[in-house]
Order: C-alpha cells, then structure tokens, then sequence
C-alpha cells in the first residue's frame, strides 16, 4: 500500500507537528502556496514532493511549477490543483478519480462535478478558527482511503517560519 501526504497552504511553515504526522510517507502532494523554495527543500527530506503553484508562490523556482498537474499513483489519477474556482479554466483530465485543491484552509472531502474532491487544510499558520490539518491517502491499485489529520499543536509551542 502506498501512502502518500497531501497537504497545501504551509506559507512557509513546517510544524514538526506536520512531519511527525507525515514520518513514513512514499510521497508528498502540495497543492500550492508553498512560498518559497526552502519549503520543498524541507519537505523533500521527507519523502519526493509532487507541488503546484498557488497564488502566494512567486519568482523563478515558482514559475517552474505548473498551475495544475495529473498524477498517476498505482492506478489512481490525481488532479491536483491550488484554487477549486480553477478547475473552471483547468478542468481535470479524463480518467481522474481524485482532484486535490487547497487554497481556502478548509479541510473538505466534497465532489466537484461528480469527482470526489479533497481540500486537506492547512498545516501552515492557523487561519481564523480553521483546525491546523493534512491528510494522507493509502492508495492499493486502484482504491484510495483518505484519512483526515487534524495536528495539535500546543499552544504557545514557538514554531519558526523556514525565511
């Protein structure tokens, strides 16, 4: 089986919180708002990131990213995009069983034109009275299990910003 970490939104936050959650992934999708490049770097000592640009990411390391991606995983396509309202203009691709989006904060488990959506959150800083939050995906041929993770993180814990 294989897991794979999806998160979004980490605005240049990893909380050890995230990556205790994430220890043991094949893989990271981030579905956009990264911020700088230091975040791939800090994920990428976990495991290979698979990252889209979101609206917050700019410069060159962020033009390098495209706006919307397929990922194949086993036999499960991924569409994986920052801003659900995108998916008007990037719409996913035939065969996708999963789109992935980030950009509100909100974790969600929804369906966007009859495909089940996922919005895992943000495990970046805390927005409003959102949860701080990832998911992972358990992916077994062509079935898929999302598992919903919302982080505590203790209160008054300092956390550093990676710039």
């Amino acid at each position: 089986m294989l897991r794979v970490g999806v998160i979004a939104d980490t605005h240049d936050l990893i909380r050890p919180e995230l990556l205790d959650a994430l220890a043991g992934v094949e893989l990271v999708l981030h579905a956009g708002d990264l911020c700088s490049e230091d975040t791939l770097t800090a994920l990428g000592q976990l495991a290979p990131v698979i990252a889209v640009r979101g609206n917050n990411d700019r410069g060159a390391w962020a033009l390098a990213l495209p706006e919307a991606r397929a990922v194949d995983l086993e036999a499960v396509r991924i569409w994986l995009c920052h801003d659900r309202a995108d998916l008007r203009r990037l719409p996913p691709p035939e065969g996708t069983d999963l789109i992935v989006v980030g950009h509100s904060h909100r974790p969600t488990i929804d369906r966007h034109q009859g495909l089940p959506l996922l919005n895992p959150g943000s495990p970046g800083r805390r927005r409003f009275s959102l949860p701080v939050c990832c998911a992972q995906l358990h992916i077994d041929g062509s079935r898929y299990e999302i598992e919903p993770i919302t982080l505590t993180v203790a209160p008054g814990r300092r956390t550093a910003a990676l710039r």
